[in-house]
Protein backbone atom coordinates (compact mmCIF):
# COMPACT_ATOMS: atom_id res chain seq x y z
CA UNK A 1 0.00 0.00 0.00
CA UNK A 2 1.22 3.19 -0.70
CA UNK A 3 0.80 6.75 1.33
CA UNK A 4 -0.19 10.27 0.09
CA UNK A 5 -0.17 13.04 2.66
CA UNK A 6 -1.80 15.83 2.30
CA UNK A 7 -0.96 19.36 4.57
CA UNK A 8 -3.43 21.29 6.22
CA UNK A 9 -3.72 24.99 5.03
CA UNK A 10 -5.00 28.65 6.29
CA UNK A 11 -6.92 30.32 3.48
CA UNK A 12 -8.40 34.18 3.13
CA UNK A 13 -4.79 35.22 5.10
CA UNK A 14 -5.62 38.65 6.36
CA UNK A 15 -6.29 40.32 3.72
CA UNK A 16 -6.16 38.02 0.54
CA UNK A 17 -10.23 37.31 0.76
CA UNK A 18 -10.73 33.91 -1.63
CA UNK A 19 -6.82 34.22 -2.94
CA UNK A 20 -4.15 33.50 -0.83
CA UNK A 21 -3.55 30.06 1.31
CA UNK A 22 -0.71 28.46 2.98
CA UNK A 23 -0.01 25.18 3.97
CA UNK A 24 1.16 23.59 7.47
CA UNK A 25 2.88 20.43 9.19
CA UNK A 26 -0.47 19.12 10.59
CA UNK A 27 -1.84 15.90 7.59
CA UNK A 28 -4.24 14.41 7.00
CA UNK A 29 -2.61 10.06 5.24
CA UNK A 30 -4.34 8.36 2.10
CA UNK A 31 -2.95 4.69 2.45
CA UNK A 32 -4.30 3.23 -0.96
CA UNK A 33 -3.83 0.81 -3.42
CA UNK A 34 -5.20 -0.28 -6.77
CA UNK A 35 -7.47 -3.71 -5.93
CA UNK A 36 -10.63 -5.49 -7.92
CA UNK A 37 -12.46 -4.26 -11.05
CA UNK A 38 -13.27 -1.22 -12.49
CA UNK A 39 -15.69 0.78 -9.70
CA UNK A 40 -14.54 -1.21 -6.78
CA UNK A 41 -14.90 1.29 -3.80
CA UNK A 42 -13.21 -0.08 -0.52
CA UNK A 43 -12.95 2.82 2.08
CA UNK A 44 -12.05 3.13 5.88
CA UNK A 45 -10.79 5.65 8.06
CA UNK A 46 -9.81 6.33 11.41
CA UNK A 47 -8.81 9.59 13.83
CA UNK A 48 -10.65 12.79 13.25
CA UNK A 49 -13.39 10.93 10.87
CA UNK A 50 -16.85 12.75 12.18
CA UNK A 51 -19.48 11.30 10.26
CA UNK A 52 -17.23 10.59 7.40
CA UNK A 53 -19.14 8.59 4.63
CA UNK A 54 -17.45 5.67 3.50
CA UNK A 55 -19.50 5.08 0.13
CA UNK A 56 -19.29 6.09 -3.17
CA UNK A 57 -20.30 9.80 -2.00
CA UNK A 58 -17.19 10.15 -0.20
CA UNK A 59 -15.60 13.94 -1.03
CA UNK A 60 -12.11 12.16 -1.71
CA UNK A 61 -13.60 9.25 -3.65
CA UNK A 62 -15.76 11.74 -5.98
CA UNK A 63 -12.45 13.33 -6.23
CA UNK A 64 -10.56 10.73 -7.21
CA UNK A 65 -13.04 9.73 -9.84
CA UNK A 66 -13.37 12.90 -11.24
CA UNK A 67 -9.88 12.16 -12.52
CA UNK A 68 -11.08 9.34 -14.18
CA UNK A 69 -13.52 10.96 -15.76
CA UNK A 70 -11.80 13.92 -17.23
CA UNK A 71 -9.20 11.40 -18.72
CA UNK A 72 -12.17 9.13 -20.38
CA UNK A 73 -11.60 6.42 -18.68
CA UNK A 74 -12.78 3.81 -16.03
CA UNK A 75 -12.46 4.68 -12.82
CA UNK A 76 -9.65 2.28 -11.23
CA UNK A 77 -11.13 -0.04 -8.31
CA UNK A 78 -9.48 0.58 -5.24
CA UNK A 79 -8.67 0.82 -1.98
CA UNK A 80 -7.98 3.77 0.69
CA UNK A 81 -7.63 4.03 4.59
CA UNK A 82 -8.41 7.34 5.36
CA UNK A 83 -6.56 8.56 8.51
CA UNK A 84 -7.75 12.39 9.59
CA UNK A 85 -5.77 14.56 11.83
CA UNK A 86 -6.95 17.82 10.44
CA UNK A 87 -10.46 18.78 12.15
CA UNK A 88 -13.12 18.81 10.23
CA UNK A 89 -15.48 22.64 9.58
CA UNK A 90 -12.85 24.16 11.73
CA UNK A 91 -11.11 26.49 8.90
CA UNK A 92 -8.41 24.48 8.17
CA UNK A 93 -8.84 22.91 4.95
CA UNK A 94 -10.36 19.39 5.74
CA UNK A 95 -12.56 19.27 2.66
CA UNK A 96 -10.10 20.90 0.38
CA UNK A 97 -7.18 17.97 2.12
CA UNK A 98 -10.08 15.57 1.00
CA UNK A 99 -9.85 16.85 -2.96
CA UNK A 100 -6.32 17.11 -3.34
CA UNK A 101 -6.25 13.83 -1.49
CA UNK A 102 -8.49 11.94 -3.98
CA UNK A 103 -7.08 13.60 -7.27
CA UNK A 104 -3.24 13.07 -6.29
CA UNK A 105 -4.31 9.66 -5.62
CA UNK A 106 -6.17 8.92 -9.49
CA UNK A 107 -3.08 10.62 -10.55
CA UNK A 108 -0.29 8.53 -8.79
CA UNK A 109 -2.72 4.94 -10.12
CA UNK A 110 -2.92 6.29 -13.43
CA UNK A 111 1.07 7.12 -13.74
CA UNK A 112 1.07 10.71 -12.86
CA UNK A 113 -0.42 11.96 -16.30
CA UNK A 114 -1.28 15.04 -15.26
CA UNK A 115 0.26 18.29 -13.90
CA UNK A 116 -0.08 20.27 -11.47
CA UNK A 117 -2.63 23.05 -13.18
CA UNK A 118 -4.75 20.31 -14.34
CA UNK A 119 -5.28 18.58 -11.17
CA UNK A 120 -6.32 21.97 -9.34
CA UNK A 121 -8.79 22.56 -12.72
CA UNK A 122 -10.34 19.32 -11.35
CA UNK A 123 -10.79 19.55 -7.79
CA UNK A 124 -12.32 23.24 -8.19
CA UNK A 125 -15.14 21.64 -9.43
CA UNK A 126 -15.72 21.00 -5.82
CA UNK A 127 -14.47 23.76 -4.27
CA UNK A 128 -15.27 26.65 -6.18
CA UNK A 129 -12.17 28.79 -5.35
CA UNK A 130 -8.64 27.73 -4.82
CA UNK A 131 -7.00 29.39 -1.88
CA UNK A 132 -7.25 26.29 -0.36
CA UNK A 133 -7.09 23.66 -3.04
CA UNK A 134 -3.62 25.51 -4.64
CA UNK A 135 -1.63 25.25 -0.85
CA UNK A 136 -2.61 21.61 0.03
CA UNK A 137 -1.33 20.69 -3.50
CA UNK A 138 2.03 22.84 -3.90
CA UNK A 139 2.88 23.78 -0.17
CA UNK A 140 3.89 26.98 1.03
CA UNK A 141 1.95 30.43 0.57
CA UNK A 142 0.15 30.36 -3.03
CA UNK A 143 -1.23 33.49 -4.44
CA UNK A 144 -4.54 31.76 -6.41
CA UNK A 145 -7.00 33.01 -8.61
CA UNK A 146 -9.26 31.99 -11.64
CA UNK A 147 -9.39 32.99 -15.20
CA UNK A 148 -12.19 34.21 -17.16
CA UNK A 149 -11.78 31.01 -19.29
CA UNK A 150 -11.77 29.04 -15.69
CA UNK A 151 -8.46 28.04 -15.40
CA UNK A 152 -6.70 28.55 -12.57
CA UNK A 153 -3.36 30.96 -12.12
CA UNK A 154 -1.18 30.73 -8.89
CA UNK A 155 2.01 31.78 -7.85
CA UNK A 156 4.12 30.38 -4.77
CA UNK A 157 5.99 32.02 -2.04
CA UNK A 158 8.21 30.04 -0.22
CA UNK A 159 7.40 31.10 3.75
CA UNK A 160 10.13 32.60 5.41
CA UNK A 161 12.40 30.85 8.09
CA UNK A 162 11.30 33.29 11.02
CA UNK A 163 7.52 32.61 10.40
CA UNK A 164 5.65 30.92 13.35
CA UNK A 165 2.16 30.43 13.47
CA UNK A 166 -0.28 28.99 15.99
CA UNK A 167 -3.86 28.20 15.82
CA UNK A 168 -6.76 28.07 18.34
CA UNK A 169 -9.46 25.57 17.18
CA UNK A 170 -12.32 26.13 19.02
CA UNK A 171 -14.93 22.72 19.82
CA UNK A 172 -17.59 23.55 17.59
CA UNK A 173 -17.56 23.27 14.09
CA UNK A 174 -18.60 26.43 11.14
CA UNK A 175 -19.65 25.03 8.02
CA UNK A 176 -18.20 27.75 4.75
CA UNK A 177 -21.84 28.00 3.55
CA UNK A 178 -22.76 29.58 6.96
CA UNK A 179 -19.87 31.73 6.99
CA UNK A 180 -20.36 33.10 3.48
CA UNK A 181 -23.94 33.94 4.27
CA UNK A 182 -23.29 37.04 6.54
CA UNK A 183 -20.76 38.37 3.70
CA UNK A 184 -22.48 41.64 2.70
CA UNK A 185 -23.50 41.30 -1.67
CA UNK A 186 -21.16 44.82 -1.98
CA UNK A 187 -18.55 46.51 -0.08
CA UNK A 188 -17.53 50.26 -0.03
CA UNK A 189 -14.91 51.62 -2.46
CA UNK A 190 -12.74 52.60 0.79
CA UNK A 191 -12.61 49.11 1.97
CA UNK A 192 -11.64 47.82 -1.22
CA UNK A 193 -8.64 50.27 -1.66
CA UNK A 194 -7.91 49.13 2.27
CA UNK A 195 -7.53 45.36 1.39
CA UNK A 196 -5.79 46.15 -1.66
CA UNK A 197 -2.82 48.05 0.14
CA UNK A 198 -2.29 45.28 2.66
CA UNK A 199 -2.37 42.58 0.35
CA UNK A 200 0.65 44.30 -2.13
CA UNK A 201 1.95 44.58 1.64
CA UNK A 202 1.65 41.32 2.74
CA UNK A 203 3.28 39.89 -0.12
CA UNK A 204 6.24 42.11 0.30
CA UNK A 205 6.41 41.10 3.85
CA UNK A 206 6.41 37.39 2.80
CA UNK A 207 9.35 37.94 -0.09
CA UNK A 208 11.19 39.88 2.20
CA UNK A 209 10.96 38.20 5.58
CA UNK A 210 10.09 41.33 7.15
CA UNK A 211 7.62 40.13 9.55
CA UNK A 212 6.94 43.56 11.12
CA UNK A 213 5.15 44.25 8.20
CA UNK A 214 2.26 41.86 9.32
CA UNK A 215 0.51 44.14 12.39
CA UNK A 216 -0.61 46.34 9.29
CA UNK A 217 -0.65 43.62 5.97
CA UNK A 218 -2.51 41.06 7.67
CA UNK A 219 -5.81 43.38 8.76
CA UNK A 220 -8.99 43.19 6.55
CA UNK A 221 -12.50 44.57 5.61
CA UNK A 222 -13.51 41.97 3.49
CA UNK A 223 -14.60 39.28 5.86
CA UNK A 224 -12.99 39.33 9.23
CA UNK A 225 -15.50 42.04 10.63
CA UNK A 226 -18.72 40.19 9.52
CA UNK A 227 -17.51 36.79 10.55
CA UNK A 228 -16.16 38.09 14.18
CA UNK A 229 -19.73 37.74 15.67
CA UNK A 230 -19.96 34.06 14.18
CA UNK A 231 -16.58 33.31 16.57
CA UNK A 232 -17.17 33.14 20.67
CA UNK A 233 -14.40 35.70 22.23
CA UNK A 234 -12.68 36.48 19.16
CA UNK A 235 -13.28 40.23 19.63
CA UNK A 236 -11.71 40.34 23.23
CA UNK A 237 -8.55 37.48 22.18
CA UNK A 238 -7.53 39.95 19.68
CA UNK A 239 -5.74 42.79 21.76
CA UNK A 240 -4.66 39.84 24.64
CA UNK A 241 -3.26 37.61 21.84
CA UNK A 242 -1.12 41.05 20.70
CA UNK A 243 0.23 41.42 24.18
CA UNK A 244 1.65 38.30 24.50
CA UNK A 245 3.29 38.81 21.02
CA UNK A 246 1.00 37.96 18.18
CA UNK A 247 2.02 40.41 15.61
CA UNK A 248 -1.57 39.66 14.20
CA UNK A 249 -4.41 38.11 14.43
CA UNK A 250 -6.96 36.53 11.74
CA UNK A 251 -9.94 34.30 11.17
CA UNK A 252 -8.31 30.66 9.86
CA UNK A 253 -10.44 29.79 6.56
CA UNK A 254 -14.34 30.70 7.26
CA UNK A 255 -13.19 29.97 11.00
CA UNK A 256 -14.08 29.18 13.59
CA UNK A 257 -10.27 28.40 13.99
CA UNK A 258 -8.39 31.90 15.29
CA UNK A 259 -4.59 31.89 13.33
CA UNK A 260 -2.14 33.76 15.15
CA UNK A 261 1.53 34.80 13.24
CA UNK A 262 4.59 35.62 14.83
CA UNK A 263 8.31 36.34 14.26
CA UNK A 264 9.45 33.64 17.15
CA UNK A 265 8.05 30.99 19.40
CA UNK A 266 5.51 32.54 21.77
CA UNK A 267 3.32 31.01 24.58
CA UNK A 268 -0.50 32.03 24.12
CA UNK A 269 -1.97 29.09 26.24
CA UNK A 270 -2.70 31.94 28.68
CA UNK A 271 -5.85 33.10 26.15
CA UNK A 272 -7.36 29.62 26.96
CA UNK A 273 -8.97 31.25 30.23
CA UNK A 274 -9.81 33.69 28.52
CA UNK A 275 -12.45 31.76 25.80
CA UNK A 276 -13.38 28.90 28.79
CA UNK A 277 -14.53 32.57 30.92
CA UNK A 278 -16.73 32.53 27.17
CA UNK A 279 -18.00 28.88 27.89
CA UNK A 280 -15.40 28.21 24.95
CA UNK A 281 -13.17 24.93 25.16
CA UNK A 282 -10.69 25.23 22.70
CA UNK A 283 -7.17 23.93 21.30
CA UNK A 284 -3.93 25.86 21.10
CA UNK A 285 -1.71 24.09 18.60
CA UNK A 286 2.02 25.76 16.80
CA UNK A 287 2.14 24.89 12.99
CA UNK A 288 5.06 25.78 11.04
CA UNK A 289 4.35 26.16 7.29
CA UNK A 290 5.59 23.85 4.71
CA UNK A 291 7.17 24.31 1.64
CA UNK A 292 5.44 20.49 0.42
CA UNK A 293 2.16 20.00 -0.61
CA UNK A 294 0.63 16.81 -1.17
CA UNK A 295 3.04 13.73 -1.89
CA UNK A 296 3.36 10.52 -2.11
CA UNK A 297 5.60 9.08 1.53
CA UNK A 298 7.46 6.20 2.82
CA UNK A 299 5.53 4.80 6.18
Amino acid sequence: MKYMRIPATTANMGPGFDCIGMAFDLYNYIGFEAVGEAGYCELTSSGESGSIDLTKENLIYKAYAAVFHYMKQPVAGIRMHFENNIPYSRGLGSSSAALIGGVKVANAVLGEPLHDRELLKIALQFEGHPDNIAPALLGGVVISGIEENGEVFYRKIVPPANLHCTVIIPDYPLATQEARKVLPKQIAMQDAVFNIGRMALLVDALHTGDLQQLALAMEDRLHQPYRMSLIQGMEELIPQAKALGALNVTISGAGPTVLLVSDREKDFSPLLPLLEGKGVHARIIPLRPVCEGAAIIER
